[in-house]
């Protein structure tokens, strides 16, 4: 990693697998989800250690008004997921913004458990997009590249999947196309960050 930056933002979408019914096609804007509570249907929790803290709050410089997923505390990688959602070939995409200097977003799919998982990262901190799995808890990079990550702002991170290729796009820009066997099937779709980043989510949509 490179240290000699000042901390910024990173998001990542993520897909779990988990032993489900697929539910294809949708969307969470967080706006009839009542403040101060997780969102109905999701289930948060964290990779490694920590207490990190996940909640609907209103924000009027959201995308979608008025409210959105915030993410504080600390967890080495917390992690917030729509079970309902497990979508074998697909895409997920979501919106992010970072609210503080110390900042890690994501998203990740085919998601089996907490310790297990893949997850595609834009990364402020380095100015870098990068696919990870995360399997038995720890986390192995398989794919990297730098990419201007704006701060301070609403970014888009999509992730498109389909048996082993994978490819992700940021702010509509294609950065990353790769082919990875890693962890197959169907998953829950959901996002993720790392240690005390302070984080908004908006306009999560799936398929």
């Amino acid at each position: 990693m490179r240290s000699a930056k000042p901390r910024m933002c990173t998001i990542i979408l993520i897909c779990i697998s988990l032993p489900m019914v697929s539910a294809h096609g949708g969307g969470r804007d967080f706006d009839n989800a009542k403040p101060n509570q997780v969102p109905n249907g999701w289930r948060c929790g964290v990779t490694g250690k920590g207490h990190p803290k996940w909640i609907v709050v209103r924000d009027d410089t959201a995308p979608s008004r008025p409210n959105v997923l915030s993410r504080s505390g600390y967890g080495t990688f917390p992690w917030c997921v729509f079970p309902a959602a497990s979508p074998w070939d697909g895409y997920v995409e979501g919106k992010f913004k970072p609210v503080s200097e110390r900042i890690n977003q994501a998203g990740v799919w085919r998601f089996k458990s907490g310790d297990q998982y893949y997850v595609a990262r834009a990364n402020g901190l380095e100015n870098s997009v990068s696919v990870y799995s995360v399997q038995k808890g720890r986390r192995k990079t398989i794919r990297y590249v730098d990419a201007p990550v704006p701060r301070n702002e609403w970014n888009t991170l999509r992730v498109g999947f389909a048996g082993d290729r994978i490819k992700v796009r940021l702010n509509g820009k294609r950065y990353l196309a790769l082919r990875n066997r890693n962890i197959s099937g169907a998953g829950a779709v959901g996002v993720w960050t790392k240690a005390d980043s302070k984080t908004l989510f908006d306009d999560f949509v799936f398929d």
